[in-house]
């Protein structure tokens, strides 16, 4: 005979219950432990990213620009009165000297005002002469005048002196020494003004020669001047060097002020280096520079800096005080490097792929004896080409990776592999 067992359903129940709510504690512990699990570390090629390490010692900091090298001297030689091309005797590349002809050019109107500015002085000369000659006559005539009464006064002045000395003796009347000292006044007042009249006469003729000397020099200064453009149609460079650039044709008509022809001297050239207005800011005047011609390296110092900004970058020219290797030559392009300052005993790495100077940013720094590199914030200092010093975030010693892998800027950790 059976007997009912009461309660063995209900007890199976509660099991049923309790294990279900451990089932569903169990899964709750595990997704909360999965979800709080980080992200596995991306895995990254060890060869396709640049390692550095950092390091504390001496930094030397230079900025860097392309550059052209530019003469020291170049002459433009203008035309100074309009003129015709007739003859081209020199092409570019040509070697010249000072007096060289490189264009023949013509100005027939130029020729004839020449000419009659020629005549005009010659004619200007006769008047000169003709007005010296009258004038030193007229001076001649004027002193042998003066003589004359001089002479007279001086024998009224004697005959006077013998009348005194015969009125004492009673000789002769009074009236006739009252005439005698009469004439012997009268004279030396004509005398005097004689005298005045001759220094007149001088200052005028010499008035006269002043300004007809300032007429013939305006005369001569008129032909020197059309004799100058005159030779000017025969264009000389003036200097020793290369012709590098003749920008007119044979038959063109050319009005003043064109530029006819480009000279320099390729033996003294200088480099226009151009810089990054942000790296430009703490070059100065006399710092040392290295010019990389691509056929050799050329010492230089700093001698101008441009005050401008042209599109974003600075022009600073560079002195040459080495050789200047085979091939250099006006517009060659190169690259200079110019040393701003040392830095001593300070941290420095080489220059990350985006890091600039005084930022922060933050790079992937391998632990020690691993291949796990974590993400760490650096503070960064002064720059330089290649390098850049590290004020806070690394230590020497640290290996860190500089290449662009913002790819993964959502990990704070990779593994290189």
């Amino acid at each position: 005979m059976d007997v009912k067992r009461e309660g063995v359903a209900e007890a199976k129940r509660r099991k049923r219950i309790v294990y279900g709510v451990l089932g569903i504690a169990v899964l709750s512990l595990v997704t909360m432990a999965l979800y709080r699990l980080e992200p596995a570390a991306p895995r990254v090629d060890r060869a396709t990213v640049w390692l550095d390490t950092v390091k504390r010692g001496e930094m030397l900091r230079r900025v860097r620009g392309p550059g052209t090298l530019v003469p020291e001297e170049i002459r433009r030689i203008a035309l100074s009165t309009p003129g015709t091309v007739d003859r081209k005797l020199l092409l570019p590349g040509a070697n010249v000297e000072p007096d060289s002809v490189i264009l023949h050019l013509s100005n027939p109107e130029l020729a004839q005002s020449t000419e009659d500015a020629g005549l005009a002085l010659r004619a200007a000369e006769a008047e000169s002469a003709d007005l010296e000659i009258r004038l030193d006559s007229e001076l001649l005539n004027n002193r042998a005048t003066a003589a004359q009464l001089e002479s007279e006064y001086r024998q009224a002045v004697l005959q006077a002196e013998a009348d005194t000395q015969l009125r004492k003796d009673g000789l002769i009347p009074e009236i006739t020494l009252k005439l005698s000292n009469l004439k012997a006044d009268e004279l030396a007042n004509r005398n005097s003004i004689e005298k005045q009249r001759l220094e007149i006469a001088v200052k005028s003729a010499q008035a006269q020669i002043a300004s007809q000397e300032a007429r013939l020099e305006q005369k001569r200064a008129l032909h020197r001047l059309r004799r100058q453009q005159l030779d000017a149609l025969q264009v000389r460079p003036g200097l020793r060097g290369v012709l590098q650039e003749v920008p007119v044709e044979i038959g063109e008509n050319v009005p003043s002020g064109t530029t006819l022809a480009i000279v320099v001297q390729p033996e003294k050239l200088k480099t226009e280096l151009r810089i990054a207005e942000t790296q430009a800011k703490d070059i100065a005047v006399g710092q040392l520079a290295s010019i990389d011609t691509r056929n050799g390296l050329i010492e230089g110092i700093v001698s101008r800096i441009d005050p401008s900004v042209r599109e974003g970058t600075v022009t600073v020219d560079v002195a040459l005080v080495g050789e200047l290797p085979r091939g250099a030559r006006p517009d060659l392009s190169v690259d200079g490097t110019i040393e701003i300052e040392r830095l001593e005993d300070v941290l420095y790495v080489g220059r990350p792929a985006y890091g600039q100077s005084n930022s922060r940013i933050t790079l992937f720094r391998l632990e020690a004896n691993s291949d796990i590199a974590l993400r760490v914030p650096v503070e960064l200092g002064k720059s330089s080409v290649n390098t850049i010093e590290i004020l806070r975030g690394l230590e020497a010693g640290d290996e860190v990776i500089l290449s662009d892998i913002s790819q993964y800027e959502d990990y704070d950790r990779i593994r290189l592999d």
